[in-house]
């Protein structure tokens, strides 16, 4: 059976993307075509199309990496998958190489992310590998009032957190930093908030921090207002007046900023851990030795392993996570528009686009 696509192509990065069609056959062994119910618009997006990012697909490229939809066709060996619900995992290691075998899924040289290696989920559908889907129950869906489309940002903007925080080893009872509490960051706020920890939000937009009190944040500080060791010494009061440890901070980066980056370095204190969740271009310079002296630790956190995405899921369908402020929905026909308004940070919640 043949199927028919409809996506909207990045051709160069000073064009509209373009409406195409495309004739597609059934899926392959292991692979499901997958109805698009909605794809999130993330910064990365962003930095595909504005700032020069290069993707691994040459253009012509459909952009979008967080998709969740219907699987209305399966290729042998994927037939369990056929109507149910999922979400598409943002980077789909193979499974079968050495790293895969050894839990190191994340740095799978044969990886795939739709927008990036292959045709992503700015059109009606999208064929993929089934072996990494997260199966999405509708009946716990449909007591939280979200829509099946408004979980596509849980493929990135949520289970991307959701790995830094185990990472991290987030506990009741730790000292949880944000830097930067945009799409991603503002869920690592809820995650880290749900697993225990109390949590110092940081941004240099008051209005993000204040969207967010009520939602995990415990102390809001904006860093245009006070910075450097003054920021420092406010998140120790903070941990002093909560009897919390002056040790063992756990930092998220999730900025994708310069600023934001050294800022969250110049927070590391004994025994504390660094995610750099957050990705810019951008060089910074700090000092390198401080992870020596506090004995501390940095890591990098590329996507999500597969296998982490029922337990994220669980967070959103359980309430603990919130969505629905934070998400708006838009029809895909305006994905021009919304990039736009994306672009210039006219748009505070993040979009999804739905075919």
């Amino acid at each position: 059976m043949t199927h028919t696509i409809t996506r909207w192509e990045m051709r160069a990065a000073d064009e509209p993307m373009a409406e195409t069609e495309a004739a597609i056959e059934n899926p392959r062994e292991g692979e499901v075509l997958v109805e698009v119910a909605g794809c999130g618009v993330c910064h990365t997006d962003l930095g595909f199309y504005y700032d020069g990012v290069r993707t691994r697909h040459p253009l012509p490229l459909t952009l979008g990496h967080e998709i969740s939809g219907r699987v209305i066709a399966t290729g042998a060996g994927a037939e369990q998958w056929q109507d149910a619900a999922v979400i598409v995992p943002a980077v789909m290691p193979c499974g079968e190489c050495d790293v895969c075998k050894r839990g190191m899924g994340n740095i799978c040289a044969r990886q795939l992310m739709p927008g990036n290696d292959m045709h992503g989920g700015f059109a009606s559908h999208i064929v993929v590998p089934a072996h990494g889907l997260c199966r999405v129950d509708e009946q716990r869906l449909a007591a939280t009032g979200l829509a099946l489309a408004d979980l596509s940002v849980i493929a990135d903007a949520v289970t991307t957190p959701y790995q830094s925080a185990a990472q991290l080893d987030i506990q009741a009872g730790d000292l949880a930093i944000v830097v930067g509490v945009g799409g991603v960051g503002g869920y690592a706020v809820q995650i880290a908030s749900a697993l225990g920890a109390k949590v110092v939000a940081i941004d240099v937009v008051q209005d993000k921090l204040e969207g967010l009190q009520g939602y995990g944040a415990d102390l809001i500080l904006n860093s245009r207002d006070i910075s450097g060791r003054d920021l420092k010494k406010a998140v120790k009061t903070f941990a002093k007046d909560n009897g919390l440890r002056q040790t063992e901070w756990k930092i998220f980066e999730c900025s994708g900023t310069a600023p934001g980056q050294v800022t969250a370095y110049g927070l590391l204190t004994f025994g504390a851990r660094l995610a750099v969740v957050g990705f810019t271009m951008d060089k910074v310079e700090v000092r390198l030795s401080n992870l020596m002296a506090f004995h501390a630790t940095a890591v990098g956190n590329w996507g999500c392993l597969p296998e982490y995405y029922p337990s994220a899921l669980d967070l959103v369908l359980d309430g603990k996570v919130s969505m629905k402020p934070f998400i708006r929905q838009y029809p895909l026909a305006q994905i021009n528009a919304v990039f736009t308004a994306a672009h210039a940070h006219e748009i505070t919640q993040r979009p999804i686009l739905v075919p």
